[in-house]
């Protein structure tokens, strides 16, 4: 059994004020591996003193030092790669494969795209006789969750670091390990003490009193919308800056114009990467109703050539566990629900995969015929399940699309000008046309309940500065 049972703060491993401790839970085999501890409000204060206290030198340095110092971090998580991608493994069940390609990776590209927007971005602008500058916004809290841990870390951290900040983190307590790796990174490459401080717990006793901390400038949360309204709540009395990434429901309108094998069959495929747990999936594909029987066809060959597998042996491509026994059980009673409500299920189901007896593994499931009122249509599952919507016209397929609460994501299939002519109209923060994958460098935040503010790239950084005017005074 792993402990982690010390919390960074001021440059330091410290025992927690009072000690309490939870065991991290291993979701293929359903047993304990590791252990840490939860902190208190006594922990978040002596976290944010720390923050406090450094602010004043660190929101000075040079642009060049802190540039630098993005490097070294960049250098240290290459350095420490597999040691990352075995945590990440083993506490939210991310297939190793993928672990490597994917959930360490992204999330050292993160800091090493701040480092690059750094070292161009233009901090001050003279207008007429009036100087705009930006400037670190202060003392920052964040929340990250448990399905791409260090992506959610990495894409607050660096531009912090970038614009002069100070920080606490507080991690998922379900993913957490790769988060202590990580600041062990941090503190081989010489970040100074209290710039990023971590103290692990969970939302009531840590998350809610940093949210609320009178010496937080910004909290900036990623996780559930409902979690995400109690941030909101708890830093609403101090006027707090609240940046918010939040949950999805996101559509994949397939344009008749496309090549259905390769839009459905890719569709199923991204829904299914990381077992359906990520806030971006494309969980809604709209299909036109005179290809609905092929393209069911098309998605039932897909889904049921998903590997479900141990995460450590696993093909490349197969899905490991649902990350933890709660999201396994909402998971099993939304596939029971879309069952219930008449919509056909044609691959999947309910309960484990043939062969596995033990761990939280979904069946990949696809459910067609569905309508956009039905529940698996409206709430997030996060778990390996795509619902098929048919569409009588493009019009309403862009109607349905944006007929959710939620506006994270959304993806167009089809020839080329058209599906960037329904991107315009989807009213999401982030559309992928055709397949294309990600770009750090661009803005990935919601509209509506999805969330505000923006993280990833020059946008991402700009969240952590604050614009001042200076009238009648000349660009240094």
């Amino acid at each position: 059994m792993k402990e982690y049972l010390q919390f960074y703060i001021n440059g330091e491993w410290v025992d927690p004020v009072e000690p309490r401790t939870i065991d991290v839970e291993n979701p293929a085999t359903e047993e304990p591996f590791a252990k840490i501890s939860l902190g208190s409000a006594a922990d978040v204060d002596k976290a944010v003193a720390a923050a406090k206290a450094a602010f004043e030198t660190f929101s000075q340095t040079s642009v060049e030092y802190r540039a630098d110092l993005l490097d070294k971090i960049t250098a240290g998580i290459q350095a420490r790669m597999g040691d990352m991608a075995q945590a990440i493994s083993d506490e939210m069940g991310a297939p190793m494969w993928l672990a490597n390609a994917a959930q360490v990776p992204a999330g050292m590209g993160h800091v090493a795209t701040m480092s690059q927007i750094l070292r161009n971005y233009e901090f001050e602008e003279q207008r007429g006789t009036t100087l705009l500058r930006k400037e670190p916004i202060g003392v920052c809290g964040f929340i990250t969750p448990w399905n791409w841990p260090l992506n959610q870390i990495t894409c607050k951290v660096a531009p912090a670091i970038a614009a002069g900040c100070t920080m606490i983190l507080k991690p998922s307590e379900i993913s957490p390990l790769n988060a202590m790796i990580f600041t062990e990174i941090m503190h081989e490459a010489g970040v100074p003490p209290g710039v990023f401080n971590l103290v692990n717990g969970d939302g009531p006793s840590v998350g809610a009193h940093l949210s609320g901390h009178p010496d937080v400038d910004m909290m900036s949360f990623t996780g559930s919308t409902r979690a995400g309204i109690l941030v909101a709540q708890a830093a609403a009395p101090t006027v707090k800056r609240v940046a918010q990434e939040l949950g999805g429901k996101s559509p994949n309108i397939v344009l008749p114009s496309a090549d259905l094998q390769k839009a459905v069959g890719g569709g199923v495929m991204q829904m299914m990467t990381n077992s359906g747990q990520s806030c971006n999936a494309p969980s809604r594909m709209f299909v036109p109703r005179e290809s609905n029987e092929e393209a069911k066809a098309i998605a039932k060959a897909a889904a049921e050539a998903v590997k479900v597998q141990m995460p450590r042996e696993a093909d490349k491509g197969a899905i490991g566990p649902i990350s933890n026994g709660n999201q396994y059980a909402k998971v099993q009673d939304l596939i029971q629900k879309g069952i219930d409500e008449g919509a056909t299920l044609v691959a999947g189901g309910t309960g484990r995969p043939e062969g596995l007896n033990r761990g939280y593994f979904a069946r990949p499931t696809v459910f067609a015929d569905v309508t956009n009122e039905m529940t698996i249509a409206r709430e997030e599952i996060f778990g390996p399940v795509l619902v098929m919507i048919p569409y009588d016209s493009v019009d309403e397929a862009v109607e349905m699309a944006n007929d959710t609460e939620y506006g994270l994501a959304g993806y167009v299939q089809g020839e080329p000008a058209e599906a960037a002519k329904i991107a315009n109209r989807i009213r999401a923060g982030q559309i992928q046309v055709n397949g294309q994958g990600p770009d750090f460098s661009a803005p990935f935040g919601g509209y509506k309940q999805s969330g505000n503010g923006r993280e990833w790239g020059e946008h991402g950084f700009e969240e952590f500065l604050e614009v001042k005017a200076v009238m009648g005074a000349a660009a240094a």
